[in-house]
């Protein structure tokens, strides 16, 4: 039996492709699979608290690729590798690495001359990441986790909230959330700030 799952809106669906590297094989539904990534990205949340990085280790591809790896490689056999197709959101598949670049030194550039306050660098860095879509799946809770690392390791600020609510399912937050993203995607970055600290 394959695994079935049912997407809620904002989701990006996988492809067959990527649903046979599941690393469970005994996952069969939704519910599950939440449960066994939750389980897997609060491990990597434990490995964060306890190590110190620097703002160019935070900001290079290959800090970006491992966090992905920790959040989802016990899992999925693809945590950690950009996609290999294209999706109903983000940047062309050959273009990830391209946008990635651009968007690490636009974020440095931004911290060194302090573009942006810390927030708004954070939540700004978030929603580009989240906008190319590096990866087949876990965009959102893989930026959110960036703009956490960025706001505590960086700017040694308390990790943001995001509606203190698990985004994941569907409720009146995510839909507070994607609202916000909307706006977000119009050059308004202020509802997502004060969502991420709500």
């Amino acid at each position: 039996m394959g695994l079935d799952l049912e997407y809620i809106n904002g989701q990006t669906p996988l492809d067959e492709d990527e649903k046979d590297e599941l690393k469970i094989s005994t996952i069969a539904t939704r519910g599950e699979l939440d449960e066994f990534e939750q389980q897997n990205i609060e491990e990597s949340m434990q490995w964060i608290l306890t190590k110190s990085f620097s703002t160019k280790t935070i900001l290079s591809e290959q800090f970006i690729k491992s966090l992905h790896k920790r959040m989802y490689g016990n899992v999925w056999a693809w945590a950690g590798n950009f996609r290999k197709t294209n999706k109903n959101i983000g940047v062309d598949k050959w273009q990830i690495s391209t946008a990635l670049r651009t968007l690490l030194d636009d974020t440095l550039f931004w911290i060194e001359n302090s573009t942006y306050l810390p927030d708004e660098i954070a939540i700004r860095f978030k929603h580009r990441l989240v906008s190319i879509h590096c990866f087949p799946n876990g965009n959102g809770r893989h930026s959110r986790l960036m703009a956490d690392i960025i706001i505590d390791k960086v700017f040694k600020l308390s990790f943001f909230t995001w509606g203190e609510e698990d985004l994941v399912k569907q409720s009146e937050t995510r839909t507070k959330y994607l609202e916000a993203i909307r706006e977000a995607d119009n050059n308004n970055y202020e509802p997502l700030i004060s969502f991420a600290r709500s």
